[in-house]
């Protein structure tokens, strides 16, 4: 089953540092079309998280590494959409390095960023008193670099909502599945499909 984006009209955690750090993905997760709230107005939207591993150091010479010595990751969720509108479009095209074309816009494979390397910008903001990591911008990872980069940690990760309650499910974390649980699709309420057609990722050149 492909998870396709298109263009149709966790726990507690060591705190990411905020700076620029080379990263790689391996986590692509659906969470089902979601009830969202916004000025009073409900929608539904379909929701995905896409998660990163990182590598290097922050400015102190620190490891990007959790307290287990594991290498720390980020996530950031998006509606399911390449409309220009979008948040998912602009990052996906910033990662890639170029716009994508009338074709790709038909439907885009999620599945395929599976492994794919890059640049983040992390930023820190503040609410309720709490801070919060967020993925403030995405970039291609030059050539040369790609080769230097630590070999993937986490198990490549893709689960789509028609999957159920399998393998991959069971191994996210409570609050990520209690998401999920809330999808209309798990409700009994009929949600939009998918395209299942579209262009892929391009690794090397993005």
């Amino acid at each position: 089953m492909s998870l396709i984006a298109s263009d149709t009209g966790g726990g507690d955690f060591k705190r990411v540092p905020p700076g620029v750090f080379t990263a790689r993905c391996f986590s692509v997760i659906d969470l089902g079309t979601q009830e969202v709230e916004f000025k009073g107005e409900v929608k539904h939207q379909r929701k995905v998280q896409i998660s990163w591993e990182l590598y290097g150091e922050d400015e102190e010479g620190n490891k990007l590494v959790t307290d287990d010595g594991e290498p720390m990751s980020i996530s950031k969720r998006y509606t399911l959409s390449l409309s220009e509108k979008s948040r998912l479009r602009p990052d996906l095209e910033a990662w890639r390095g170029k716009q994508f074309t009338e074709d790709e816009l038909k439907g885009f494979d999620l599945q395929t960023l599976l492994g794919v390397v890059c640049f983040l910008n992390i930023t820190h903001t503040e609410k309720n008193g709490k801070i919060y990591s967020n993925v403030a911008s995405i970039t291609p990872l030059p050539r040369a670099m790609r080769d230097t980069l630590p070999v993937q940690h986490n198990k490549s990760r893709f689960y789509v909502i028609t999957d159920g309650k399998n393998e991959v499910y069971q191994s996210l974390y409570e609050k990520l599945r209690e998401t999920i649980d809330k999808a209309i699709e798990w409700r009994g309420v009929k949600a939009a499909a998918s395209p299942e057609h579209g262009g892929a990722f391009d690794d090397p050149d993005f």
